[in-house]
């Protein structure tokens, strides 16, 4: 950590003054951009998709859980995985425990994924996670949202997803524009629920993910931030939370 600039407390105190005001400019422009948001135009889902759910089947009107709003994260999750994605895992970290905040705004918060619901349910019980997750296995809805790409198999697990051809990817339209494309990507979608008709509002991919991972937001205010410049990807030094080195020496001594 040595090296880094150091001075008075009167330089720092000028310097943060100075941060402040970009600080409360960039609030108000993520105060605008909210509202630009929601004033999308919506688009009526004319498809009807199925989702298995631990209540059973259930379609998009009724995932809204009799509220008129609903937030879908695209959790990665292969149907031949036996375990969640470790990024997305460190997402549903994040917002497990907020799910409960935006109910009672009317809106309901749920994740979706291609596998299985037993193994959503299994891994789920791993982790400790309370929110509803559904299976969208036996719809296009990961298809039609961009999250997952056709016609390519998403391999047995997470490090061995498959990789389209480019002959596979002609003139198909992704939302998501990291190459190469992975078969399982994650992202949020935004639905209303409007006299009886669910319509499609908004989604984010990718570094728009950034704004809900709380742990992100603190690692932004360390004094290192998030340590990732030099690594060879942003995200290689992520585990599941059970995982991670000092978590499993501690199950160990207990």
């Amino acid at each position: 950590m040595s090296g880094h600039r150091t001075g008075t407390s009167e330089e720092h105190l000028a310097a943060r003054l100075e941060l402040l005001e970009a600080e409360k400019e960039l609030t108000r422009r993520r105060d605008e951009l909210a509202r630009q948001r929601q004033a999308l135009p919506w688009v009526s889902i004319e498809k009807e998709y199925v989702f298995d759910t631990e209540d059973g089947e259930k379609t998009m009107s009724e995932l809204f859980a009799e509220r008129s709003q609903l937030l879908v994260y695209h959790f990665m999750f292969g149907p031949r995985w036996t375990e969640g994605c470790p990024l997305c895992s460190f997402w549903a970290d994040n917002f497990n425990g907020a799910v409960v905040h935006p109910a009672h705004r009317d809106v309901t918060m749920l994740c979706a994924s291609r596998a299985p619901l037993d193994q959503l349910e299994r891994y789920k019980r791993r982790m400790g996670w309370s929110f509803p997750w559904v299976s969208s296995g036996r719809s296009d809805f990961n298809y039609d949202f961009g999250v997952s790409v056709p016609c390519v198999d998403a391999g047995p697990s997470q490090p061995e997803m498959g990789r389209p051809t480019p002959e596979q990817t002609e003139g198909l339209t992704y939302n998501f524009t990291g190459p190469p494309f992975a078969a399982e990507m994650p992202g949020l979608s935004a639905f209303a629920l409007d006299e009886g008709v669910v319509y499609h509002t908004y989604s984010c991919y990718a570094r728009g993910l950034d704004a809900f991972n709380g742990a992100y937001q603190l690692l932004d205010r360390a004094p290192l931030g998030r340590q990732e410049a030099a690594l060879p990807r942003p995200f290689v030094w992520i585990r599941r939370h059970d995982e991670y080195d000092d978590v499993a020496e501690t199950a160990q001594a207990g």
